[in-house]
């Protein structure tokens, strides 16, 4: 019995301790295995990318508004509806903008009008100055010779007078001389007769000679009235660059009328096309308020619209992680949304920090600091986002985790 009971004993410890000691090897070995993959893993990781769960998507809210005053008559788009870029949102009524553009096409006409007649005027002017001119001229030159024709016929006159005079003179002595001689019939009666008569002849071609010299002078009075109009006709007639001038200033003065009516007609167009009021990109809408028959004034928002097609990234990344960021490095972007991953691109980081930007950023001297790690607004731009968002799931605001590949 004390031989079999050590046969008994032996082959137990044999079978069941040995298999757990190789087995705790194994699993020592695999969990060591395991954590060191891990913190290789970790290693390169952390070696070779920055992330942050603290991102989020980013993209324009355009406020739509009304650029005229209006009531409108017609809204084509519902709230959280996705409209294409230039897709009808609202309609104003149109009827005082199309009596508008009507007023501004009549006014446009007849400034075009003014300014055909007064362009024609300008070379009319300038011909019309120019032969008024020369006859002005001519007009010059002939009352100048009138008024030396009528001084040679008022020298005449004056010598005619003179020799009438002397005439008379003549005549006068001889009847004096033939006084006394009738009387003592030295001569006959008939010529004393014929010296009388002599006498008075003479007296009237004095008369007549003075009358001739009286009509000549007031011919030279009247030539050098007309030739001093002539002269003020011909220096009117000199200012004809200057009339042509004044014309050619009108004719510029009225095309600058149809140049300002033809921008009170493109205004009045404007304003009507304005009764359309159109999505300025793609996107959906939110905040609706506009309604029918609502009076809505210049400015009015009407609905906000959210853009979808130029979205970003903005990550606030620990001012530890951007040790090694830069501008155009390569990163990955999960969606928690969507549970894709996109591809994008680092653009611009930010020029302050978020403290710093909030509302009431912190008083660090007040004694009571405490060191906070900071984070930093990064942006990071998609790179292909119309082939990797082609249904436009994307959104602004939905959380994202970006990974920088800084290595």
């Amino acid at each position: 019995m004390a031989e079999t009971t050590p046969t008994q004993t032996q082959p137990e410890p044999e079978t069941e301790i040995a298999p757990p000691k190789s087995g705790r090897k194994g699993i020592i070995f695999v969990v060591v295995a395991i954590l060191a993959l891990v913190a290789a893993g970790f290693w390169w990781h952390s070696t070779y990318f920055e992330d942050t769960d603290d991102a989020q998507v980013n993209g324009h809210l355009i406020q739509v508004s009304s650029r005229i005053a209006g009531q409108v008559i017609k809204v084509d788009v519902d709230e959280n509806q996705k409209v294409e870029a230039g897709a009808l949102i609202a309609e104003l009524d149109p009827r005082d903008y199309q009596v508008a553009v009507e007023n501004a096409q009549a006014a446009l006409a007849t400034a075009e009008a003014n300014a055909n007649v007064a362009s024609v005027s300008v070379p009319l002017t300038s011909a019309n100055t120019g032969s008024n001119l020369s006859s002005a001229g001519a007009d010059v030159s002939g009352s100048q010779a009138t008024v030396q024709q009528a001084e040679q016929q008022l020298k005449a006159a004056q010598a005619s007078v003179t020799q009438a005079q002397a005439n008379a003179t003549k005549a006068q002595a001889d009847l004096e001389r033939y006084k006394p001689l009738v009387e003592k019939d030295v001569i006959s009666k008939q010529q004393f007769d014929a010296a009388v008569a002599a006498a008075d002849a003479a007296q009237a071609q004095v008369a007549n000679a003075m009358a001739s010299q009286q009509a000549a002078s007031d011919g030279i009075r009247i030539a050098r009235q007309h030739e001093a109009a002539a002269q003020a006709q011909y220096k009117y007639a000199e200012t004809g660059p200057q009339q042509v001038a004044v014309q050619d200033a009108r004719a510029k003065a009225a095309r600058a009328q149809v140049q300002q009516a033809q921008a009170q007609l493109d205004q009045a167009q404007l304003n009507l096309s304005y009764c359309k009021i159109v999505a300025p990109e793609a996107g959906i809408i939110t905040r609706k308020s506009v309604e029918i028959d609502q009076n809505v004034a210049s400015g009015q928002n009407l609905l906000t619209l959210v853009s979808l097609e130029n979205l970003w990234i903005t990550a606030n990344f620990k001012e530890t992680q951007l040790r090694h960021m830069n501008q155009g490095q390569a990163v990955k972007i999960e969606v928690d949304a969507t549970g894709k991953t996109y591809t994008g691109k680092l653009t611009q980081i930010g020029g302050a920090t978020g403290s710093v930007l909030s509302l009431f950023p912190p008083e660090n001297a007040t004694g009571n600091y405490v060191k906070v790690v900071q984070r930093v607004p990064v942006r990071i731009d998609f790179t292909n986002l119309e082939n990797e968002d082609p249904n436009h799931e994307l959104r602004p605001g939905l959380s994202v985790e970006p990974k920088v590949r800084v290595k």
